[in-house]
């Protein structure tokens, strides 16, 4: 079948869907399902707008809340994670995944679903090590601090995913797996993002909670986002045992959703013919789910998961074939997942803005049909017991000067603490001077280590596999929210000179559609005069 990847999507459905069409007009046929790798953006009203991790300035409505109200409906089945900008109080209604609107399907903090036979997982948001050992504590109304740590990565869910044994055909993640850099064209990596270079040579770029994950799958394909540049990659896995054939892993991260960019990509997926042609739960991550309900924490306390050291009763959660037939004898051995999306909170209607729209932590009844039906913990009901009881969340909503504050956040011991970077990307938009690209380019010190095969001289050119999919329909208006002049008409890149567009590609206007400055316009300027610049995309960015 013919997957297309995107990679952060920003909000502009529109585009997307009008570079797919582009894109099945040119190919061989129809594009079956569209994955989207973070950044997503299921932006319904202005309160939703509030609860976006960007400076005031980018906080744009874009073009989602037409198909969640129905006034459009997605082309293609369409399957997301979550990233670190988006409507955090939408995607926390749905931890376990749902639909954010007709044939829209998040998979949630973390999930695993099938399609077509094809075996589909991913985790939401980005990496961060003094929030990596917390419980889901955040709830709207979110202060400056919760507003960031809503999405970040938490072990728990890297516990849950690594509890499957079954084969895994493509995994999702926002931030890329730390090291995935080796196994590419890493030269043209740094001369396409010089920034990258220090994180790179000490071996810190990316997640070590999504290299652990890569590790432990080992999955035929692998996509990410985050640090907006097309990188693809090939990583030869060893064999475990004797015998056995060792597997590799095709890594491709892709940019924004801009023009001239890599931001989507088609590719050709095996699948099983005989599947059914809709989305479905994965029985052994439902066991999985019921498994280690108990562990859920919607505390600010640092722990740790069960481990085989003596001091847990269990540390085993994973799925026995008993576990999983009980689990398909309570789903009536029917594993569809339910076209049951239902609008929860009011849809923004241009011709009547409503700037000063409540903030509501709400609970989704396409979550408490899922829990009820597992048996399982819908984690916003505890959170809200634990907020009327212990007032765990915060007391304010973040304020609109999110620049001047700082996070409030204590460092941890956690032996993968993140030390101080030197590096900055000019791609990315800024929150503040002491966040800066900690989350976006992680620079952490881990004792984890990927006994893969070290990169061959085939991985540097292995990006020759994937063919560009880089431009959007000439017809295609871009706002001028979007834009920043540029007299070339080109993608600026840091020390080079714009390159010339394929000759075969559509011809788009002359003027520079970006939202960012040149890397070269961009001056060194104090925190404290920070409120007052904010011209360049975000810190915990891409």
């Amino acid at each position: 079948m013919r997957v297309a990847v995107a990679g952060c999507c920003h909000g502009e459905l529109d585009k997307i869907y009008e570079t797919l069409a582009l894109a099945e007009r040119r190919g061989p046929g129809p594009i079956d399902l569209l994955l989207c790798c973070g950044d997503f953006q299921a932006v319904r009203n202005e309160a939703d707008l509030r609860c976006m991790a960007v400076p005031p300035k980018y906080r744009h409505m874009q073009t989602f809340y037409r198909y969640y109200s129905g006034e459009k409906k997605a082309p293609v089945l369409t399957v997301f994670i979550g990233g670190n900008h988006e409507a955090s109080n939408h995607l926390q209604e749905l931890p376990y995944g749902g639909w954010v609107a007709p044939n829209i399907y998040y998979l949630g903090l973390a999930g695993v679903v099938k399609y077509r036979g094809v075996r589909i997982g991913g985790i939401s948001g980005i990496f961060k090590s003094h929030d990596y050992r917390k419980g889901h504590f955040e709830c709207p109304p979110y202060n400056p601090a919760t507003i960031r740590s809503i999405y970040h990565v938490r072990n728990i869910e890297v516990y849950k995913l690594k509890q499957l044994k079954q084969p895994m055909d493509i995994f999702l993640s926002h931030d890329w797996p730390r090291k995935i850099y080796h196994y590419g064209n890493k030269q043209q990596l740094l001369k396409t993002k010089s920034f990258f270079r220090q994180e790179v040579e000490n071996n810190t770029l990316g997640s070590p909670a999504a290299s652990e994950l890569l590790e432990h799958f080992k999955p035929t394909y692998w996509f990410s986002a985050h640090l907006h540049v097309k990188f693809a990659a090939l990583m030869q896995h060893q064999a475990k045992d004797k015998g056995q054939t060792a597997k590799a892993t095709k890594f491709l991260a892709l940019d924004k959703c801009l023009p001239h960019r890599d931001f989507l990509q088609v590719i050709e997926i095996e699948h099983d013919p005989s599947a059914p042609e809709y989305l479905e739960y994965d029985i052994e991550w439902l066991t999985v789910l019921r498994a280690t309900d108990d562990l859920i924490n919607v505390t600010e306390r640092l722990w740790n998961m069960p481990e085989n050291n003596g001091l847990h009763t269990r540390w085993d959660y994973s799925a026995t074939e008993e576990a999983m037939n009980k689990v398909l004898e309570i789903l009536n051995h029917d594993l569809k997942v339910p076209c049951n999306f239902s609008i929860t909170a009011a849809c923004y209607d241009p011709s009547r803005p409503q700037t000063q729209m409540q903030l509501v932590h709400r609970i989704n009844p396409q979550t408490t049909e899922f829990c009820a039906q597992l048996g399982i913990t819908d984690m916003n009901v505890r959170l809200q017991k634990a907020k009327e009881e212990h007032h765990l969340c915060g007391e304010f909503e973040e304020q609109d000067d999110m620049e001047s504050n700082d996070s409030g956040e204590d460092r941890s011991e956690y032996n993968t603490d993140t030390s101080a970077l030197s590096s900055i990307n000019p791609d990315e938009i800024m929150l503040d001077e002491e966040e800066e690209d900690e989350d976006s380019i992680v620079s952490t010190h881990s004792d984890m280590n990927t006994p893969s095969v070290e990169p061959s001289d085939q991985a540097s050119d292995f990006s020759a596999s994937f063919s560009d999919v880089r431009i959007l329909p000439g017809s295609m208006v871009v706002s001028s929210d979007d834009t920043l002049g540029s007299p070339d008409g080109r993608e600026g890149k840091l020390g080079e000179a714009p390159e010339s567009e394929d000759g075969n590609d559509l011809e788009l206007p002359s003027k520079r559609l970006s939202d960012e400055h040149e890397p070269e316009q961009r001056k060194k300027i104090k925190r404290r005069n920070q409120a007052i610049y904010a011209a360049v995309d975000d810190d915990d960015a891409a």
